[in-house]
């Protein structure tokens, strides 16, 4: 048990400390993707450090009986794979506002109608992925966001959301 646990040490330090190719100062563009429906992000990164960076997501969800806008902020710690290929992992926080609108039934009546409900939240998430750095000035990524809202739950049932996004960002 030991040697296992002092070769996963080992393999994580070799990681932590080894070289990572250089990351862009600056990245633009879109994540694409959602848990449920459809959401689009505008995306921007900012480098901060030789191995760090924060990223800003802007995006709408659009599901089947819900719209929504999320703001995001991500900070990144990135590892380098394999020559343009990095994996990065991070902590982040942001704001969401989301329309509900659903069906009502009134027993007794026979009665359908629409009702909408609003709710403004706070945020928690982070993210894990990997992305592949072209020789070109194009980013392309694939990320998992876990994200735990504090909203009155008006459009799902839970808090915990995994949002899973390909991103594709032009470097500068």
């Amino acid at each position: 048990m030991r040697k296992l646990i002092l070769f996963a040490l080992t393999c994580l330090a070799t990681v932590t400390f080894s070289n990572a190719q250089e990351i862009s100062k600056n990245t633009i563009g879109l994540r694409l993707g959602d848990s449920r429906g459809f959401g689009a992000e505008v995306s921007y990164q900012r480098a901060i450090f030789e191995k760090n960076r924060l990223e800003f997501d802007f995006g709408w969800r659009d599901g089947k009986d819900y719209d929504g806008i999320k703001l995001i902020g991500l900070y990144h710690w990135i590892w380098n794979i394999d020559g343009g290929f990095n994996w990065y992992a991070g902590p982040g926080a942001g704001f969401a506002a989301f329309k509900h609108e659903y069906e009502r039934y009134i027993p007794g009546q026979g009665i359908y109608y629409r009702e909408e409900r609003r709710d403004s939240f706070p945020i928690l998430t982070g993210t894990v992925g990997i992305e592949y750095s072209f020789d070109f000035p194009l980013l392309l990524s694939l990320d998992l966001r876990p994200e735990l809202g504090f909203g009155d739950d008006i459009y799902d049932n839970d808090d915990l959301d995994f949002d899973i996004g390909l991103g594709v960002r032009y470097q500068f």
